[in-house]
């Protein structure tokens, strides 16, 4: 029996936007601190920071701009100093940048249990990135993945051997995601609608956003908004197609935050149409809220949802078969409520972030037994 947690260090390349960095602060917060004392690692602070600085947990920053740099052995050198001073047991990569340095970082320097993680798909990355996944993937003792479509992924389309494969759905905050009393009081930038379709992503291209806003421009009518929350390199572009296609009276642009449950209660209709997902955060944050949710079906999405059960799923790309989709739900009251009590169900029923830290704890502890450590 061990008589002291084990410190454990979390890296990303930042604590800001992205659900590899969510995933990180949720599991950071989440762990059991009689058992693993959690450290969180990266090349830069984002808004997350001070959250996980208030719950105590320590953040470092490893002085890594690029990996083709010197700077990739001054960080790796500043790692090798800080597990040593700290103790530090096992190294878990969340992110690409967090993977692709944790990875073979932690090998180097004899960490006992070296993690990484793939928690998109690998068919938008460049050649280079996904050669230096690959080795981070023979270097790391196993990998984490959010989805069976991404360890199919991993296997078949990557050569990564099963056995080395974790898979560990996300997991949500029901205190935090839940669904809002009938009547409760919108943003003050949603007052005025009657009837709210949105989504809360980064604005990056495989999330298609554009895609939302064409099919929004064919269902639009008197009171429905379309909220768009979040932040982006596509930000300009989006506005440029909203102004161009005079949507802007009935379009809400609201920037990335760390707080965003009040905004999922007041979207009647989340939509994700990203080209590219594992597990997505934010559809299973949106459907713990009550959402009647519409989505891609893509990558794990179908892990999430069961078409016409608990949400809406149509074909990659198909502004067609999205429009289609919003139709039946703006014009559907029955079908929103239907769906999204369903939702809600099966994010309380299966994805709560208890069950998610706990099947984490117990991957770790599986790795330190079988590198010697005692158990508890």
């Amino acid at each position: 029996m061990r008589s002291r947690p084990y410190p454990v260090l979390l890296l990303a390349r930042e604590l800001g936007i992205g659900g590899c960095e969510r995933d990180l602060a949720k599991l950071a917060l989440g762990l059991d601190r009689s058992k693993y004392i959690p450290h969180a690692g990266c090349f830069r602070e984002g808004f997350r920071a001070p959250e996980l600085r208030e719950a105590g947990i320590p953040i470092t920053l490893f002085p890594v701009t690029s990996f083709v740099n010197a700077s990739l052995w001054q960080g790796a050198w500043a790692l090798r100093s800080y597990v040593r001073r700290h103790g530090i047991v096992l190294v878990h990569g969340f992110d690409v940048p967090g993977s692709i340095f944790g990875g073979p970082a932690g090998r180097l320097w004899g960490l006992p249990a070296v993690v990484t993680s793939m928690l998109g798909s690998r068919d938008l990355m460049s050649a280079k990135e996904r050669r230096m996944l690959r080795f981070s993937d023979r270097t790391a003792h196993r990998v984490m993945v959010n989805a069976e479509a991404t360890r199919r992924h991993l296997i078949d389309d990557e050569g990564v051997p099963a056995e080395k494969i974790f898979v560990n759905h996300n997991g949500y905050d029901p205190a935090i995601f839940h669904p809002g009393e009938v009547g409760a009081r919108k943003p003050e930038a949603l007052a005025g609608a009657e009837l709210v379709i949105g989504i809360v992503c980064a604005l990056r291209p495989e999330k298609n956003v554009s895609l939302l806003v064409e099919a929004f421009a064919r269902v639009r009518r008197p009171g429905v908004k379309l909220l768009i929350l979040g932040s982006g390199p596509l930000l300009p572009a989006l506005q440029r197609q909203i102004a161009e296609g005079g949507l802007a009276a009935d379009c809400i642009l609201e920037p990335a935050r760390p707080d965003v449950a009040g905004w999922f209660r007041a979207i009647d209709i989340f939509v994700l149409p990203s080209v590219s997902e594992s597990f997505p955060n934010a559809l299973l944050e949106a459907m713990a809220s009550g959402c009647a949710s519409v989505a891609t079906r893509v990558g794990g999405i179908p892990e999430l949802i069961d078409d016409g059960r608990n949400g809406l799923l149509f074909t990659n790309h198909s502004v067609e078969e999205l429009a289609g989709c919003l139709e039946r739900l703006i014009t559907g009251a029955d079908l929103r409520r239907r769906l999204g009590e369903a939702a809600a169900a099966t994010a309380l029923e299966r994805f709560p972030i208890s069950r998610y830290c706990q099947r984490m704890e117990d991957f770790y502890d599986s790795l330190l037994i079988k590198a010697g450590y005692p158990s508890r």
